[in-house]
């Protein structure tokens, strides 16, 4: 190793330094099809022309400015955030799990203000993926990622995920229950979507309960899987929703939202953080929602999304190995029946950039902005090196 970066993650041999569209390209030329948007993050691909222009002259303008002043462009996004998500008020943060954070934050200050409770908790589901802060950890489902980081912190009660029944007990034996925290689909945990009457009865027992209903929207929001958040596809409203990743497309931001019960509950001194909510990821995320917005990315999600499932389904159906192609919009999972981490350095090679993750689902996550031709390309370069891989013929 010649350089002095933590030991925190498991690098690939291979720097890019530049990329266009859904390409992206190396130190010595060679060009490839990125399919997971650094994570969900890169909703408009690379070198947006609207969001380098954008950025550009905000950094000329005004890259940061204190929180103890207005911020118009935090204002003005809050209120498109606000406007379509139907939430009445909007804190803004820098990643995912500080996002998650205000949540945890606000349900237990909900509890003790609110409820009058003591110990309030909250419930979480297994597999669920929350951030790697010590809060967002120990809301986490994943016990790998937890191990040596004792002792976690207390407060939540783990449930099955997509489990009703699981959420009926423990609204008759948990007084101390005071919100929901639930991903509607599970990125990190295998690409798994919550079935909707299982949200719509959850957000029933919420309500007849005075649990807020917190939604983490942080990899499924921004338009991923065919609108504009997910638990919009059960026309309901949360209290809480988080968002980070593709909402800057590129720009360290987040957002906690609340409405209803949740909105009000935080006051001057309750929360802070000394970039939330700065001009430039500000102006990086109205760019963004502008962007999405007319050129109706939203909507190509879920058509985009719909094509590559069923080309992806149609080339690997019946291919021993294969358990299922599963997904919504441009969110796409591939279960194998064994661990397949070394598909990444396969596709690597190819030319494709994807992801393995909860051990054995290929998770494909591209740009907002992909086109067919380059649908076609992936479905095209990914199917051979899955059939490879579980030596089925070609």
């Amino acid at each position: 190793m010649t350089h002095h970066l933590m030991n925190t993650y498991g690098r690939l041999p291979v720097a890019f330094t530049h990329g266009v569209g859904c390409r992206v390209f190396d130190e010595h030329g060679k060009a490839y099809l990125d399919v997971m948007a650094g994570v969900a993050v890169n909703t408009l691909g690379h070198g947006h022309p609207r969001l380098v222009q954008a950025l550009s002259e905000q950094v000329g303008r005004l890259m940061h400015a204190s929180n103890l002043y207005r911020i118009r462009e935090a204002e003005e996004l809050s209120d498109k955030l606000a406007a379509l998500a139907a939430m009445d008020e909007v804190f803004f943060c820098n990643s995912g799990c500080e996002a998650n954070e205000a949540a945890i934050k606000l349900a237990r200050l909900y509890g003790h203000t609110v409820l009058g409770i003591e110990q309030p908790a909250v419930i979480v589901m297994e597999h669920a993926f929350h951030g790697r802060t010590l809060a967002t950890l120990s809301a986490t489902g994943n016990r790998k990622v937890q191990a040596g980081f004792e002792p976690l912190v207390s407060g939540f009660v783990r449930i099955p995920f997509d489990d009703l029944a699981a959420v009926e007990q423990v609204a008759a034996h948990n007084p101390n229950v005071v919100a929901v925290l639930f991903e509607p689909v599970q990125g990190e945990g295998g690409i798994h979507a919550a079935h909707h009457p299982f949200m719509r009865a959850l957000r029933e027992i919420c309500t007849r309960k005075q649990w807020l209903f917190m939604v983490d929207e942080v990899q499924c929001g921004i338009g991923r899987t065919g609108i504009w958040f997910a638990h919009q596809h059960t026309d309901i409203r949360p209290d809480v929703m988080t968002l980070a990743k593709g909402l800057g497309a590129g720009v360290p931001i987040g957002a906690c939202l609340a409405a209803g019960p949740a909105a009000g509950i935080f006051k001057p001194g309750s929360h802070g953080s000394t970039f939330g909510g700065n001009p430039l990821a500000c102006r990086a995320a109205l760019t963004t929602l502008a962007v999405m917005n007319d050129d109706r990315l939203v909507e190509r999600a879920g058509a985009l999304g719909r094509r590559l499932r069923d080309s992806l389904a149609a080339a690997l159906g019946g291919v021993p190995g294969v358990v299922e192609v599963r997904g919504s919009g441009l969110m796409i999972g591939i279960e194998l029946d064994r661990a397949c981490g070394e598909i990444v350095t396969r596709a690597l090679d190819k030319g494709l950039l994807v992801n393995v993750t909860a051990e054995r689902v290929i998770r494909l996550l591209p740009p907002l902005v992909m086109s067919d031709a380059e649908a076609d390309e992936l479905v095209a370069g990914l199917v051979p090196v899955v059939r490879d891989f579980l030596g089925a013929p070609a």
